[in-house]
């Protein structure tokens, strides 16, 4: 796979503007895992140290939410001290004050942009945003793996403007995922979650070919059970369940195993954490499904106990609420044979010597 890296642009002096995915879980106005900070130190520390003004862009969940008010300042410390940061200029969006913090940069300096979405053009990739952003920097870097799938005016937009690389958590993403196009050893199983399926649509289509199973959990989980007809009660779930049942047929059609849930961690709401407790798949009734159970997560281990490469894609649950962490984490519990790689911000790959199959697996 051929693409421009970070290491080849000539960046000291230039205003260099960074596309990260710092869309952090958060709980009660407090970043609650660092995991996607830390992913991007290795960025913003090369490009701190080899003298860039630094742009760094990124969102936050819904459009309105303020990186600057929960983000910002715990970011802050956390990068200064990976990258021996000495200097931080902190803004947002709006074009004057952006264009007067990026004015008063100097070489190392870091600035980061208030969250992204704030403006409307982001999410429709508008041609005249994405000029805005392109005016502020002279290069462009894209490490936003999580994000890159979207078509939006800081991920596609700015790219078609600007001189650009990758940098370095793309270059790894990309890398691991050429090693599970180019030859992958096999059994070869992932384990997919994650809110939408109509978000990894692609992800899906594009290892039909490769894989020998998938692992589902997360909202996703609800959608092909829905599409199987069994009632997942007030569960986050896609209203169209086309792409799901299109998958299972395409699946089904080259023989590729899409194991479901067959128990469950419910709830009555989102936040009643302290009402969870496991049922059956089919004894959903009117509450949530908010992580996968433990039989499920049992079944899950064993296949990924059996393959020879391995994909975490998203989590199997609620996984910022410590209540619905479980079925994540069992599901990747690593057995005494063997040593196991955790998930990544974006995905994981792993290969091991000695498969063992497992048969007790439901299939949609």
């Amino acid at each position: 796979m051929s693409f421009r890296k970070i290491g080849d642009l000539d960046v000291r002096g230039k205003r260099v503007l960074v596309r990260e995915d710092l869309n952090v879980p958060m709980k009660d106005g407090a970043v609650a895992d660092f995991t996607r900070v830390d992913a991007a130190i290795k960025t913003i520390a090369d490009l701190h140290e080899r003298g860039a003004r630094t742009i760094v862009v990124s969102h936050l969940g819904a459009r309105r939410r303020s990186q600057r008010e929960v983000l910002v300042a715990p970011g802050r410390r956390r990068a200064r001290r990976a990258s021996r940061h000495r200097r931080g200029v902190f803004g947002r969006d709006g074009r004057p004050r952006a264009e007067a913090a990026v004015a008063s940069l100097r070489d190392g300096d870091v600035l980061l942009l208030e969250n992204v979405r704030f403006h409307p053009g982001e999410e429709t990739n508008d041609p005249a945003f994405a000029a805005q952003l392109a005016s502020l920097a002279d290069l462009y870097v894209n490490d936003a793996f999580g994000t890159a799938h979207r078509a939006h005016a800081s991920t596609v937009g700015v790219a078609h403007l600007l001189p650009n690389a990758a940098g370095y958590l793309m270059e790894d993403e990309l890398a691991s995922l050429a090693s599970l196009t180019d030859n992958p050893a096999k059994p070869f199983v992932c384990a997919i979650g994650g809110a939408k399926v109509k978000d990894k649509v692609g992800v899906f289509t594009h290892l039909l070919d490769r894989v020998d199973a998938f692992c589902i959990g997360g909202g996703m989980a609800n959608t092909f059970l829905a599409a199987k007809g069994v009632n997942v009660g007030n569960s986050l779930r896609d209203d169209d369940l086309d792409p799901a049942k299109a998958i299972v047929g395409l699946a089904r059609a080259r023989g590729v195993a899409l194991h479901l849930p067959v128990d469950a961690v419910v709830s009555i709401s989102f936040n009643a954490d302290g009402e969870a407790h496991t049922v059956p798949i089919d004894a959903v009734g009117s509450e949530m499904i908010l992580d996968i159970g433990p039989k499920t997560a049992a079944a899950y281990a064993g296949a990924i106990e059996g393959a020879k490469t391995i994909v975490f894609n998203g989590p199997m649950g609620v996984y910022e609420k410590p209540a619905y962490q479980r079925g994540t984490r069992s599901s990747g519990r690593p057995s005494p044979r063997r040593p196991h790689a955790a998930p990544s911000a974006s995905s994981a790959v792993e290969t091991q010597r000695r498969p063992r199959t497992r048969s007790d697996l439901p299939t949609a």
